[in-house]
């Protein structure tokens, strides 16, 4: 069995459920998936993985959380060589430009980006949530 794993940080919960979607939709495609809060991530642990999502909201000016996320994605971006990433997060302001930047920021690393970063305003709808669900699906498929 292939296996994923999830990597976010969330602030108010709603990248969570974001997360929690995505998870609901790479099991239902039949893979193992773990899902861990940034803190609970290990470089070495997380690149064991076939397919990895991280997920982080937009902060400050349209940028990662820096105090626990951007530590750790800085230590494993130079270890991500054709590794198959998926993007995500929620924002409350902005129109997402952090997104943007985010993926410039993975495809210079040799990764394979699955599509654009998914990418929801505040929290999510049920749609919403059905659109998070659906994009791990296609994570799986990819």
């Amino acid at each position: 069995m292939e296996k994923a794993v999830i990597v976010y940080w969330s602030g108010t919960g709603n990248t969570e459920i974001m997360a929690d979607k995505i998870k609901e939709g790479l099991e239902e495609s039949g893979y193992e998936t773990n899902m861990l809060q940034v803190y609970e991530a290990s470089v070495e642990a997380v690149l064991e993985y076939d397919k990895i999502a991280f997920g982080c909201p937009s902060m400050g000016i349209e940028e990662l959380e820096e105090e626990e996320f951007e530590p750790f994605f800085e230590e494993i971006e130079t270890q991500l060589t054709d590794k198959k990433i998926a993007l995500f997060g929620s924002y409350g302001w902005g129109d997402g430009e952090w997104m943007e930047a985010w993926e410039e920021r993975v495809a210079n690393t040799g990764a394979i980006l699955f599509e654009k970063g998914l990418i929801i305003n505040s929290t999510p709808s049920t749609e919403e949530e059905d659109s998070c669900l659906e994009f791990g699906k296609r994570f799986a498929e990819f």
